[in-house]
């Protein structure tokens, strides 16, 4: 009457149901940025007590659309907007390279996952922080005077 997989499935979500050490389910998620532009400013390398350093950069991507189209879709204005983001890089070594070759005006590739946090500022106000921790950064050149 069932299949083999169903069998599977099913005998699972009982064996789930009728035990509750295992009521926490371990299910696989995604959290994947992806982000192409170019640093805003040279990294600065910042250590807490008691923690491993980070190196730590902005990074700023472009959107771009044409407003207004008419019938050629050539019309209209070019809108552009900026989007600053800010990148930690705790990993070792990628830390170290980041710190040592990322540069200004630098045209760059990060992957990573995105953290969302929350820091008290000098005037004791609560605020909140976006940051992008990075797992690889890809060193992109559209200057030749960047490659040298």
């Amino acid at each position: 009457m069932f299949r083999k997989p169903t069998l599977q499935i099913i005998r699972h979500c009982i064996r789930c149901q009728s035990n509750e050490a295992s009521s926490l389910i371990l299910e696989r998620s995604m959290n994947r940025v992806q982000l192409l532009g170019r640093v805003g400013q040279d990294p600065v390398m910042r250590q807490v007590e008691g923690r491993n350093p980070v190196t730590i950069f902005s990074m700023a991507t472009n959107e771009m659309w044409r407003s207004g189209e008419g019938e050629t879709g050539f019309t209209g204005d070019v809108t552009q907007k900026t989007t600053w983001h800010r990148i930690s890089v705790f990993r070792p070594g990628l830390r170290d390279v980041a710190y040592q070759y990322v540069k200004k005006g630098a045209r760059v590739m990060v992957e990573g996952k995105i953290d969302y946090g929350e820091y008290v500022d000098k005037n004791n106000v609560r605020r909140q922080a976006t940051t992008i921790i990075a797992d690889n950064i890809i060193f992109l050149s559209d200057n030749p005077k960047e490659r040298e």
